[in-house]
This record gives structure tokens, C-alpha cells and sequence, in this order.
């Protein structure tokens, strides 16, 4: 059978068996990792997009190579993650960067201010 692409879905079982975990152990980390959601059909069969693939990585790095709890792999990983509205999209334009003059003011606003708060 040929392999699939990294875009495309998986399901449990190829999810399953790429991570290299038995696919009871990926329903269970769905009730302890709120950020894995896979896909849910008809039946409640679950396909796994590419970034449900990276965060199972993820996990398992977490898990079985760093040895973390699981409650300590969920800390980890809400560390880690970005709120929505906080991500960068790559296709927006981007602010431009201070100008000197710009940046000569800001620099005297915050000597004004390191001034008024060691008096």
C-alpha cells in the first residue's frame, strides 16, 4: 500500500500506528489533552488532521522521551500554546519596523520613566 502524504487525515489506526501507540491510548490522551481534538464522522469514526499528527508527537515526546506526567505534559503544553488572535499570519502585512526618530522617543519616555520610579 503506498504511504500517505503528511497533509492528509488519518485515521485512528494509522494514527495509531505511526506515533507508535495502541489507538486505545490516542482516545484516552483526547480526555486529558484538551487541544487534541481529531475530526469526528458519521459514527464516530476520528480522522487526524496534520496538526493533531504534530501535537501527538508532541505528547508523546512528552510522555514516553521525557518521562513527564500526564498532568505535567498538559502544563507543557499549555505553556507552549499561542492564543488564536496572538498568532501571526505569515500572508498579513507586517508593521514596519520603528523609525530612528520613533525610537529616540520611545527611548526618552522610558528614561523618563526609569527616572520617576527610582525617585
Amino acid at each position: 500500500m503506498a504511504e500517505k502524504s503528511d497533509s492528509a487525515f488519518r485515521t485512528i489506526s494509522e494514527a495509531a500506528d505511526d506515533i507508535g501507540v495502541p489507538a486505545h491510548v490516542l482516545r484516552f490522551w483526547e480526555t486529558r489533552f484538551g487541544q487534541l481534538q481529531p475530526m469526528k464522522r458519521a459514527g464516530g469514526r476520528r480522522f487526524y488532521r496534520p496538526a493533531d499528527m504534530a501535537l501527538l508527537r508532541q505528547i508523546k515526546g512528552l510522555l514516553h522521551d521525557q518521562g513527564l506526567t500526564i498532568r505535567g505534559a498538559a502544563l507543557a503544553l499549555e505553556a507552549k500554546a499561542v492564543p488564536p488572535a496572538a498568532r501571526i499570519d505569515p500572508a498579513a502585512p507586517q508593521p514596519a519596523p520603528p523609525r530612528p526618530a520613533d525610537l529616540h522617543a520611545l527611548q526618552a519616555i522610558r528614561d523618563r520613566l526609569a527616572a520617576a520610579l527610582a525617585a
